[in-house]
């Protein structure tokens, strides 16, 4: 087995540019993607600036009124867009402690009537009051496009990473138009009533891109041994991190590592961040999709060995439904509230008891 990390990588996306340094950043992330599954990534693509006018508005976001968050009440929204009050949302059936807004990247839902209800799960973003916090939506617009631009280069070195042409995942997408991605606006609270900031988890698709916005510690990663590894705000870089559909589609090679967040001290100021996840096809069949990698690449896998016994268990339905019906069964099982109000047939299925005080999210 490969030696156990202890600590995540720092990679330097300014290498990529230099001729003689590339061949190093494309082994230190073909190492990262296998062995660890958590990377920081610096001097990337997003402007600076941006982020600056970004982290200066996420403490004003949550301190509106909170009349003002209710009127975008997630419920609100079939396609779970909108603000979530403390503690709405569960992991491994306990509270997270943790508010948060959720939007996304401009997007006309292509749901119709008669078809397929993950359809629905992409659509317009909820938006607080534009006097009431002026400019945010425009920064926040803009950074979402921005990103998006850098996970799109960057899953095509990934693609180079792993032996492939640089396309090779381009299949997993649709055209610009008919793909959403997703961010988060979150403040994990001071832990007073418990220390679950965000539970045990995995994320969905391929790639996660952190903001840790705010100086506070409180991610962890579960390294190979089951051990929690902790993930420091480092200035300038974004936390990038692997789902479970990449971990799918490269057979294991790509590692989802189980993370969660903890709340910060009793007494402390909230703990703010930013992940952004890259999305693929609603309509993507991840068991059509496996690709072959070259025997030196797959060999790595061997390598590494299998990781102990994580404490997450989420997204477990990709080798048998579209990658759209895998992210609505996660966010019914999340947000319960939204799945009884716009989805009440699964709603049914996954609570036939009705609306529960606790819930299994994964």
């Amino acid at each position: 087995m490969a030696a156990n990390f202890s600590s995540i990588p720092v990679l330097d996306f300014a290498f990529i540019a230099d001729e003689t340094k590339r061949p190093e950043f494309i082994a230190h992330l073909r190492h990262a993607l296998i062995n660890v599954g958590f990377l920081y990534l610096k001097n990337h693509t997003v402007s600076q600036e941006l982020i600056d006018r970004l982290v200066d508005y996420i403490p004003r976001l949550f301190d509106l009124p909170q009349d003002a968050k209710e009127k975008i009440d997630m419920a609100n929204s079939p396609h779970f867009l909108g603000y979530s009050r403390l503690g709405a949302e569960f992991t491994k059936g306990k509270t997270d402690y943790r508010e948060q807004f959720d939007f996304a990247t401009p997007h006309q839902t292509q749901w119709r009537p008669g078809g397929p209800e993950y359809l629905r799960l992409w659509g317009p973003s909820q938006w607080p009051d534009e006097n009431l916090i002026p400019g945010f939506r425009g920064v926040m617009e803009n950074y979402l496009l921005q990103v998006q631009a850098l996970s799109y280069h960057f899953i095509s070195l990934l693609a180079e990473a792993f032996g492939l042409p640089s396309d090779a995942l381009a299949k997993f997408y649709d055209s610009d138009e008919r793909m959403q991605h997703r961010g988060k606006g979150r403040s994990t609270n001071e832990g007073s009533l418990t220390d679950q900031g965000v539970g045990p988890h995995y994320d969905a698709g391929f790639l996660t891109f952190l903001l840790q916005a705010s100086p506070h510690p409180g991610l962890q990663v579960q390294n190979l041994a089951g051990d929690w590894i902790d993930v420091p705000p480092i200035p300038g870089t974004f936390v990038v991190n692997i789902g479970k559909a990449l971990e799918f589609v490269t057979r294991g090679l790509a590692r989802a590592t189980s993370h969660r967040v903890l709340s910060p001290p009793v007494g402390t100021t909230p703990r703010y961040s930013v992940p952004f996840f890259q999305n693929i096809s609603l309509n993507a069949r991840l068991a059509d999709n496996i690709l072959d990698f070259p025997p030196e690449i797959l060999k790595l896998k061997d390598l590494r060995g299998d990781p102990a016994q994580t404490d997450s268990v989420n997204f477990a339905e990709f080798d048998r439904e579209p990658s759209g019906k895998v992210n609505l069964i996660g966010r019914v099982k999340s947000h319960p509230d939204v799945a009884e109000r716009h989805y009440p047939d699964l709603f049914e299925q996954y609570f036939p008891n009705g609306l529960p005080k606790q819930v299994n999210a994964y």
